[in-house]
This record gives C-alpha cells, structure tokens and sequence, in this order.
C-alpha cells in the first residue's frame, strides 16, 4: 500500500509509545540529520518545549527530534528520553564540547481520559525514539493520540474520541507536503469540502447522537468554566522543500489555517494549539505561500483522519466504532 502520510517523505521517522493499560501516550518525529525548522503557536493555553530556539532571531535553525505527548506538563519530561536517545547517537548540535541534542515539543491534556497519576516521561520519549520507523504512519488513538478527545464545548462528559492523524500532499516537480497531528481540540471537527459535522459534542449519554452547537453560540454568554488548558491541538507540518527558519516560520502560520477549516472554535483561550514546520529535503526553487497553501490541505486531511481513525474508549465513543 502506498505510503499517503508524512513519512513518505524521505528521511522523516515517526514513533508511537504508550502507557501500559492507560491511555496517554508520546509520538516522535525523527528526521535524518536534523532539520531546519520553525514554529507558530496559536491557541491561549499552550504546553510546548523548545520553541524559543526557533524564534526566527536566535542561532539554532535546526531540530533533531520533536515530540508530542500526552500528560499535560507532566509529559514535557518525555524530552529527556528523547534528548538521552540522541546523545547516544551522537546526534546534535556541535558545540566544541560535544554535541547537544535539540529537542522541541508540545503536549496534549489529556487527564481527563487518563486518571491513574501515571503519565508520558522521559523513558516513554526514549521508547517512542526506538520505534521509530518511515513506514506509513500508524493513526487513530496511538502514542501522544492516546487520551485524545474533541467536542468539549458542553462538557468533559459529552464528548467524542480523536487521535493522530497523518497526510501527504504532493505538488509540481516532485514537492512533498506532510503532516502529522494530534487532535484534542475544544471545538467540534468539520469536513471543509462539504461543511458537514464530523464530530461533535454528543446529545447526552454514551449512545447520544452528535449536534451542532453552532447554533447554540449565539445564545451563550460564554463556555463552561474548568476547561483552561485541558484541549489543544498540536502537530507538525513537514516538507521536502529546501527553506529557512524565517520561511517555515510562514508555512506554520499558514498551516494554522487548515486547523480554523476544519476545527469551530479553533484556538481559543482554552486551546494549546501549535504547529511546526520542517524542511526536510534539497528541493529549491519553491515559494513559501504554495507551500503554506497546500499545508493547509495538509493539516486539513491529518485532522480529520485522527477523528475517523479513533476507536472508542470505554466511557467516550469514537465515530468509527
């Protein structure tokens, strides 16, 4: 079977890990050498690591892993593993005292699903590194995809079950644009081709059928109360383009789009929404706004397959079954 996900691109692994019996987990994204990369965070209530390395101003243009987990602030600690793997590896930045690994992040609340006290760190990172492969990536409710859920504007308990999702857009002259995310989103999931409800906030009761709360907006005052920093959406966008930080900077904002498109309401207060963006490959001569503009398409497609991949988890239905 081709590979229609972000791995198809060449040089990029990903690996899944998750916690025994407890649904939270961590993804990496591993890309041969390192890549130059860049980064634009939306949502009010974001749980990231790293970034400020790759403010368009400051030195280091280049990652060697991300990862994504699930464990709120808890999972941030996945970065040591991951770090510890590529020390090992000798993978990093030369500093002239040995090489630093340089990792950058983002995490997913996912306490709601996963009340056990256990959470995603450091050896769980290392795991993920391990498993690591360019085979088509695995989606649905895997590694930081775990404990992911949607359609929260009514409540923790209304909610639907969503996941990973993974997408390859190709273009003219052989360009490549993938994308890998994690979908936790406040807000319901849209189908943009056709503006149909893909998953949204149920009726009531496990069984219940989804609604529209789009309607219901307009007669709100504003949201229940306990959901800050309990949602995001995070992810990366990866292509074989050849690009600076500066530039990607501008294929992560643009890729913000695809998760608006698809995602109502998108980065809210109560949202942790982040993007990276990867230059992966040799690929000159591209312009950064057809870049961003098929990322979107890309970001679009990932995140309504982590919703259709998802299976449901006892107490939360997943639309697939």
């Amino acid at each position: 079977m081709e590979n229609d996900t972000i791995t198809a691109i060449e040089g990029i692994r990903v690996g899944h890990a998750k916690l025994e019996s407890i649904p939270s987990g961590c993804t990496v994204i591993l890309p041969r050498g390192g890549a130059i990369a860049g980064v634009d965070i939306r949502g009010g209530a974001p749980g990231t690591y790293g970034t400020d390395t790759l403010n368009p101003v400051n030195l280091v243009d280049t990652v060697n892993a991300l990862f994504f987990s699930g464990g709120s602030a808890f999972g941030l600690s996945c970065a040591d593993g991951v770090r510890e793997y590529l020390r090992e590896r000798k993978e990093g930045f030369a500093t002239g005292h040995g090489v630093v690994p340089i990792v950058s992040g983002a995490i997913i609340f996912d306490l709601g699903v996963n009340t056990s006290g256990n959470y995603p760190g450091a050896q769980l990172g290392a795991k993920a590194c391990r498993m690591a492969t360019s085979q088509a990536v695995e989606e649905g409710g895997v590694g930081a995809g775990s404990g992911a859920t949607v359609a929260k504007l009514f409540g923790f308990n209304r909610c639907v079950k969503a996941g990973i999702g993974s997408s390859l857009v190709t273009g003219a002259a052989g360009l490549q644009v993938g994308a890998l995310i994690v979908v936790n989103a406040f807000g319901e999931v849209y189908d943009p081709a056709t503006g149909a409800l893909v998953a949204g906030a149920r009726s009531g009761g496990e069984a219940g059928e989804p609604i529209d709360t789009l309607p219901a907006l307009r007669s709100m005052t504003g949201f229940q109360t306990g959901f800050s920093s309990q949602n995001t959406v995070v992810g990366a966008i990866a292509t074989n383009a050849l690009f600076s930080k500066v530039e990607l900077t501008k294929v992560a904002q643009m890729a913000h789009d695809g998760l608006a498109r698809t995602v109502f309401p998108a980065h809210t207060q109560y949202d942790g929404d982040t993007l990276f963006a990867l230059s992966c490959g040799n690929l000159a001569g591209m312009e950064v706004s057809l870049v961003g503009a098929l990322a979107v398409i890309a970001v679009e497609q990932a995140i309504l397959r982590g919703v259709r991949k998802a299976r449901s988890i006892p107490g939360i239905p997943g639309i697939s079954g």
